[in-house]
Formats: structure tokens, C-alpha cells, sequence
């Protein structure tokens, strides 16, 4: 996916933080593309839980203000986002608050903006820890998606996806669909700690998946605040991109490369089929509705 080099970026929009320890408390949601799936994977492959929660991953904290201060002057326009995996996530976030903002805006409600943290290696939220040993999440504590940008090299690299922009707004897309479902009251009524093919919790990711293919579908059109689309049109290429990302952290998928079987009984997530079966129908439909798995929309 390609942004329009000449679109505004609002680098506001997330706190961009550096490497930092500490633990908190909560549960998070969907972990991003792996989450949950993924500290499975790191405890059968012989990990200790204990440094998913306590910051042993983490380097030295950085200078927060410093960070952020230089993710500012960096990432303002298209062309930045198109030049640094760090400005398209404030690129991505400037379209998905955009898109969003009108699409519950005809179902009657307003958006809440979540608030987006993008770091390196580890960091702290009101769910715990957040590194890419946990991979990226929304946090419906404090209302905030958390994505180390070294996530997407873990993607390619252990989990076969072909990477590339798209796969990587993808996550963030994601990660936003979470947010959009907490809104609406998905996470009141789903039971989000059952596990199993048929579960609440495998509903609520593959929901995510659809309503991010959602906004992949309208992603060219979203104007920034000068009416410059944020997004060029789509290639196939980038729509396959995409796909091989949901397909590389199915359940299915990351089970069997962790434990040399398939355990249905304890998926959380989805099979790469299914999440690449909801991803087409979001982005196919253009459609939230077509995505409701739990009637919200219509009590919205």
C-alpha cells in the first residue's frame, strides 16, 4: 500500500515511545495478528512465561520526549509513510480515524479516538508487558493499540508472511477493529477467555479481520484534512500481501509450527482460512455490517 506523497500526516496521533521494562495488569485483546497465540508458542517452545510479563526482554529505557520529539519532525506527509515503517503507522491511524469517524458516524455513534503506541523491543500498558514476544494488541483498559515496530520483521521471518506496507497496516487495522468492537459493545457480551474453534474469542479476531478488510476496501478513498486521499488505489499485490499475513498467524498455522500439530480445542484466533475468508469479506463488501458476528450494529 502506497500513501499519496503529498497527504498530511498528523505524527500527533501516536505517542512513539523507546525500549522500557515494567509490568501491569489487565488482559489484552486479540494481540494483534499472534497475541495470545503467540505466548502460547513461546512457552511450548520452551520460553519462560515469566519474561512475557516482566520486561526481561526489554533493552534500557530511551528518552521518551527525545524519541517522540524526532517521530514528529520525521513522519508529516505521505511521503514519509511511504519512506519508514515508523510514519506509515501514523499514517495508517490518520486514515483508520478518519474512516471510522464516518462509518459509526451513520450507525449513530461517535468515535473515540484510541490512543496508539508504537515503541521498540518492550514497554509497559494496562495489560502488561508489550513487546513483539507477545506481538501487538489493544489494551481495552486504557483504550490503546501497542505495536513494536520490529513486529513485522518477526512476521516474515518466523511466520512466513510476505511482509511489505500492506501486511503491516494490516496489523494496525486490526489492532483499530478491536477498538471499534470495544466500542460498540462486543467485548460486554462475548465471553473473550473461552478457547475452541467455536468460540466467542475466535469470533471477536476473525470480526477484527473483517472489519479491517473493511477499511482496505475504502483506504484510497479517505481523505486527509485537505481532501488529498491518504492512500493510493490498491495493487493485487498489496491485497495479497494482506492475505499472506492473516494466513501466517491462523491458529492453525502457528500451532502447527510450534507443537508439530493442530489443537482446535484451543484456538483463539482462527484458521489462516478463515481469517483470510473474513478478510475478503470486509474488503470485498466494504460493508461493517456484513461483519457483525455478535448483532451490534444494529443496536448501535
Amino acid at each position: 500500500m502506497t500513501f499519496n506523497s503529498g497527504s498530511q500526516i498528523n505524527s500527533s496521533r501516536v505517542q512513539r515511545r523507546g525500549r522500557s521494562g515494567g509490568k501491569g495488569g489487565g488482559v489484552a485483546i486479540g494481540g494483534g495478528t499472534l497475541g495470545l497465540v503467540i505466548v502460547v508458542a513461546w512457552i511450548l517452545l520452551g520460553g519462560d512465561p515469566a519474561e512475557l510479563s516482566t520486561g526481561t526482554l526489554a533493552g534500557p529505557a530511551d528518552d521518551d520526549s527525545e524519541t517522540q520529539a524526532a517521530f514528529d519532525e520525521q513522519c508529516n506527509t505521505g511521503a514519509d509513510a511511504n519512506a519508514s515503517a515508523d510514519c506509515r503507522v501514523a499514517g495508517g491511524v490518520n486514515s483508520l480515524d478518519a474512516y471510522w469517524d464516518a462509518a459509526l458516524a451513520d450507525l449513530g455513534v461517535d468515535l473515540r479516538l484510541p490512543e496508539v503506541v508504537a515503541f521498540d523491543s518492550a514497554t509497559t500498558s494496562a495489560c502488561g508487558q508489550a513487546s513483539a514476544s507477545t506481538g501487538p494488541f489493544y489494551c481495552p483498559a486504557d483504550e490503546t493499540i501497542y505495536l513494536d515496530v520490529t513486529f513485522y520483521q518477526v512476521l516474515a521471518d518466523e511466520y512466513g508472511a510476505d511482509g511489505g506496507p500492506a501486511a503491516e497496516l494490516y496489523v494496525l487495522a486490526h489492532e483499530y477493529a478491536h477498538h471499534i468492537e470495544n466500542q460498540l459493545g462486543v467485548f460486554d457480551i462475548a465471553n473473550r477467555t473461552d478457547t475452541g474453534a467455536d468460540s466467542d474469542s475466535v469470533a471477536v479476531e476473525l470480526m477484527a479481520d473483517c472489519l479491517a478488510g473493511v477499511w482496505t476496501g475504502h483506504a484510497a478513498t479517505v481523505p486527509d484534512a485537505s481532501g488529498t486521499p491518504f492512500l493510493e488505489p490498491l495493487t493485487q499485490q498489496d491485497v495479497s500481501d494482506a492475505l499472506s499475513a492473516a494466513a501466517a498467524v491462523g491458529d492453525d498455522a502457528v500451532q502447527e509450527s510450534a507443537q508439530g500439530q493442530v489443537s482446535p480445542d484451543n484456538f483463539t484466533h482462527g484458521t489462516s482460512a478463515q481469517r483470510q475468508e473474513q478478510f475478503r469479506l470486509g474488503y470485498t463488501s466494504g460493508d461493517p455490517a456484513q461483519c457483525d458476528a455478535f448483532g451490534v450494529m444494529s443496536a448501535a
